[in-house]
């Protein structure tokens, strides 16, 4: 079935999984249910808006994807692409399609899920909507036993799409870069947990020479710490780096967080089908690589400049950005330590990716910034698996305990806390969702409920239309927040590496400042998922926690290197990323 069944039944459960690991058995058919609500959905509308036949429709998204993933499509097509033509002539909708083929079910004791219905679709109850679905089965049956499919499989069982989300499970499964030769924890590769996260090694040969280490001989010779600066004054006998950053406190910079600090993003192009096009996806691999996150372009580590315009759009403003402009010698020395779900409790086994030696390293200022996945969860009862504060505490320690280890000396840590979520519904509740932008009839409060529905949500108790709940899942967020705060003030004389400090979560000030400058909130939002921050966000954040930073104390991002215009005439751009 095109690109729809394959690359979207990836990327829709990529949505709804990667954001926040399923932890528990979801009901109504799960992400099965909502990917195969999204594929039919997005036929129809670009059937409707482009005045195309299904079978032309189909050919023309699968026309989309990148070449290596075409022959899969094509074979997904060939299982399910007929039985999902007979099903949109017939006239289902995407919950009746999707019923039909059994990906989606009511359990018992469960409420039937309605998703993106079209205008025309009449409210129907629930012996009327099941007395459609089982002659829609009927009618499609014996083109599945054609093509030897069998009902209630599990989507990622479906021939084609079941080789694709295999090869994706393999890319998401690596927290350190997946190419790494002589294993110093950094790469020249830029996906894969390569160069997009953690600066560029400049030789992947030598296991003494990446980003961050105190130069070998003050690199007279050689770049060993792929600042891009090294060689011999031949007036002043000294090497460049003695001479041109020594005495100015180079420092790397550094993100503990989860999907917010990794800059998860999901392209509306590859959802709305009033924009699809080819162009969208021809970043599609490089985009699955990177776990659909864009540390690259993120508030912490972002660099350069916006490469992929046709499928997100802002401009990038970066902490790392700001630490190179005051010193150029902190040139390529940032990691971002950040995953897709992560909470205090798993920060203390990916923080062990941080590739950073106490005794041969400059120092860093890292960020431990878990914005909400320690009160979001897709439980239906969340309360009971929010994050307490007691475990807050205990789990902030250990992870402080663990970078008391490794980080050099004259380090900093700053806590970020959780964000308050209510933002979200707030501004988002009654706009469209991108999935049904030609119907016009699925908003973000429809689509929260959907997948609390499904129980697939990352975030229950804020993506919800309970105020109560809403007000309640802020609550614990102040408490555990709280708890940082207290972190910073009681343990300052803990550690002997590193200064610590507190911040408030900065998106909710983003907004105020954006707002007041003439913007809407909602426009800071991520629009498919609704529940993170955008690029334009993520660079109104990074300006937030710098100048919060810099009144707090200028010391932690260290003195305006004076010599910044002669390392850029005598070293361009110092290798680039």
């Amino acid at each position: 079935m095109s690109i729809v069944v394959s690359k979207w039944s990836v990327v829709m459960g990529l949505m709804l999984v990667a954001i926040v690991p399923v932890t528990h058995q979801s009901v109504n058919g799960g992400t099965n249910c909502a990917t195969c609500s999204v594929i039919v959905a997005l036929v129809e509308q670009y059937s409707e808006f482009h005045n195309t036949s299904i079978v032309t429709t189909l050919e023309k998204l699968c026309s989309f994807l990148p070449t290596e993933i075409k022959p899969l499509c094509n074979l997904a097509v060939k299982t399910l692409g007929p039985a999902l033509i007979q099903l949109i002539v017939d006239g289902a909708d995407p919950d009746v399609a999707c019923h039909a083929l059994k990906f989606c079910h009511t359990d018992p004791g469960q409420p039937t899920c309605h998703s993106m219905l079209p205008p025309s679709a009449a409210s129907l109850n629930e012996w009327q909507f099941q007395q459609r679905v089982d002659a829609a089965r009927q009618s499609i049956i014996p083109l599945l036993q054609k093509s030897n499919f069998k009902l209630g499989v599990d989507i990622c069982d479906v021939p084609g799409i079941k080789e694709i989300c295999d090869w994706i499970k393999k890319t998401v499964a690596n927290q350190i870069p997946a190419v790494d030769l002589d294993k110093d924890g950094f790469s020249t590769y830029y996906s894969l947990r390569g160069t997009a996260w953690r600066g560029k090694d400049c030789s992947d040969d030598f296991n003494y020479v990446y980003p961050g280490v105190i130069p070998k001989d003050g690199d007279d010779i050689m770049d060993s710490n792929c600042n891009g600066i090294y060689g011999v004054n031949l007036t002043s006998k000294k090497t460049y780096e003695d001479e041109l950053c020594a005495n100015y406190q180079p420092r790397g910079v550094a993100v503990l967080g989860d999907s917010v600090g990794a800059h998860f993003h999901l392209p509306p192009q590859w959802f709305d089908a009033t924009i699809i096009s080819e162009k969208a996806f021809t970043n599609a691999v490089m985009i699955i690589e990177n776990e659909i996150d864009w540390p690259m372009m993120s508030t912490t580590t972002g660099y350069g400049t916006n490469e992929w315009p046709d499928v997100i759009t802002g401009p990038v403003d970066s902490v790392y950005l700001r630490l190179r402009q005051r010193n150029r010698c902190n040139h390529r020395d940032y990691q971002n330590i950040a995953a897709n779900g992560e909470r205090s409790s798993s920060v203390n086994n990916i923080v062990k990716t941080l590739s950073r030696n106490a005794q041969n390293d400059r120092p860093m200022v890292v960020f431990y910034a878990l914005v909400g996945n320690d009160v979001c969860n897709g439980h239906p009862d969340t309360f009971d698996h929010m994050t307490t504060p007691a475990e807050m505490y205990n789990n902030t320690m250990l992870t402080l305990d663990y970078l008391a280890k490794v980080l050099p000396n004259n380090s900093h840590v700053v806590l970020i806390g959780l964000a308050d979520g209510r933002v979200l519904f707030d501004n988002m509740g009654p706009r469209i969702h991108p999935t049904s932008t030609y119907w016009g009839t699925f908003t973000y409060g429809k689509f929260y409920d959907y997948m609390n529905c499904l129980q697939i949500s990352p975030c229950m108790g804020w993506m919800n239309t309970n105020q109560t709940m809403r007000d309640l899942t802020t609550k614990r967020a102040q408490e555990l927040s709280a708890v940082l705060s207290s972190i910073s003030q009681t343990q300052k004389g803990r550690y002997s590496n590193f200064d610590l400090y507190y911040l408030d979560n900065p998106i909710n000030q983003a907004i105020k400042k954006w707002v007041a400058q003439g913007g809407q909130a909602w426009q800071l939002i991520e629009p498919v998922d609704g529940f993170h921050d955008n690029q334009m966000g993520q660079a109104f954040v990074a300006g937030v926690i710098w100048d919060d930073l810099m009144a707090m104390s200028p010391d932690i991002f260290g003195p305006v290197n004076p010599n910044n215009d002669q390392i850029g005439n005598l070293f361009g751009d110092q290798g680039g990323y």
